[in-house]
């Protein structure tokens, strides 16, 4: 039986095996009636013979679907298995733990129902196909765990094939956040979030999305590094595939036209995100500005640790729950759902990012420090702000 330590904020929490196995036998969720059936008169209703009656309402004004099942109030949680956690490629069937994890989350965080739905392919057509067919039975998709490039053009097409909010949260959850903890860790150091000069450490799903963001509130001085370097619009690779997504980022980032290794990336910056597994080296935190921000977001292990970072970084953040400042998407993807089912959203806009990560960003502003930039995932506050503000940059 192994036996692990998860430090936290009070006390430090021993999980062991067993423990961890006993709670995920038989998974981790079930469905439950929301009416009674205790007697004739309850299965009449519910089932036949009432039921048909709804059925030809549907029939007649396929809009009643939204309120008389609960299709339009279902997130379904889409995975291949392709990038799961830290483990990477392991399969339909061993995601779907972490995808019944994601699914109780919806329920617990933001009141909405979920399904996980793992598919055993890696086919981008073949996963529209199949989410295309079963639209009449959800109202939302969070892509989730889907390698990149695919998940690139994944969701994009997804979006364009249904009439429904489609998220792949391991760029945009992560992205949502990322903003709302640069945005306070900007106001920390006493800075201006668009005079930012940042480094994002990974260019797969997570760091474009992030890169994106920051683009989209105005920081112009963003950098991507990627296993080969610097993203640089000369660099020879980017130079042979000009449609790549890297390519086209490359277009848009790196106005100072830096190229080299993390080395001339990190010189003279001010923000460090890393969203990959490769390591931070010490001698380049010296390299970066005084009161520099450095979030370290690799899941389990940080790209530098943060008692490290905390020799040249003012604010530190990471992927953690044993350290401050968690970046967590579980502070962003619950309410974004939340808000644009409320406002019968068909899309998730970047506005409506924008509007997440600013109500994420207000919840911590008043208890504002170097080691409070972001709320607790588990502050129930967090939810129903999200909700709100991106139900009003729907209206809006």
């Amino acid at each position: 039986m192994s036996i692990e330590t998860i430090a936290t904020d009070n006390d430090a929490l021993v999980l062991s095996e067993e423990e961890i196995f006993a709670a995920h036998e038989g998974g981790k969720l079930t469905i439950s009636s929301t009416v009674p059936l205790n007697n004739k008169r309850d299965l009449s209703i519910a089932y036949t013979p009432g039921v048909a009656q709804v059925s030809r309402a549907i029939h007649a004004n396929p809009e009643l679907a939204r309120t008389h099942t609960w299709a339009e109030r279902l997130v379904v949680v889409v995975s291949d298995g392709t990038a799961v956690l830290g483990l990477g490629n392991i399969g339909a069937s061993a995601s779907l733990p972490v995808m019944e994890g994601k699914s109780a989350l919806f329920k617990s965080f933001g009141d909405l129902d979920s399904i996980p739905l793992v598919l055993n392919t890696t086919n981008v057509d073949e996963i529209i196909e199949t989410l295309v067919r079963l639209r009449p039975s959800f109202g939302a998709v969070n892509l989730e765990d889907i390698s990149a490039p695919r998940c690139f053009e994944l969701e994009e097409r997804l979006i364009e094939a249904l009439d429904c909010p489609v998220m792949h949260d391991d760029q945009h959850g992560t992205a949502v956040v990322v903003l709302a903890a640069l945005t306070n860790a900007a106001k920390v150091t006493k800075r201006e979030l668009a005079g930012l000069k940042v480094v994002v450490s990974g260019a797969g799903a997570a760091g474009i999305a992030i890169a994106e963001i920051l683009l989209a509130v105005g920081i112009k001085d963003v950098i991507l590094l990627d296993s080969k370097g610097v993203v640089n619009a000369e660099r020879a690779d980017l130079v042979a595939d000009p449609s790549s997504v890297k390519a086209r980022m490359a277009q848009r980032t790196n106005p100072r036209g830096i190229s080299g290794g993390p080395g001339e990336g990190l010189t003279g910056a001010d923000v460090f995100v890393g969203v990959s597994s490769s390591k931070l080296d010490e001698e380049h935190l010296k390299l970066m500005n005084d009161q520099s921000i450095v979030f370290a977001l690799s899941n389990p292990d940080p790209e530098v640790l943060p008692e490290v970072a905390q020799k040249y970084a003012a604010v530190v953040a990471t992927g953690r729950s044993d350290f401050p400042n968690q970046i967590n998407n579980v502070l962003a993807f619950p309410g974004i759902f939340r808000g644009a089912l409320d406002a019968k959203a068909r899309r998730i806009t970047p506005a409506m990012k924008i509007a997440a990560a600013n109500a994420i960003a207000e919840l911590a502003a008043e208890d504002l420090s170097a080691d409070y930039i972001v709320p607790s995932p588990l502050d129930a506050r967090v939810a129903p702000a999200v909700t709100a503000a991106v139900a009003a940059a729907v209206a809006e």
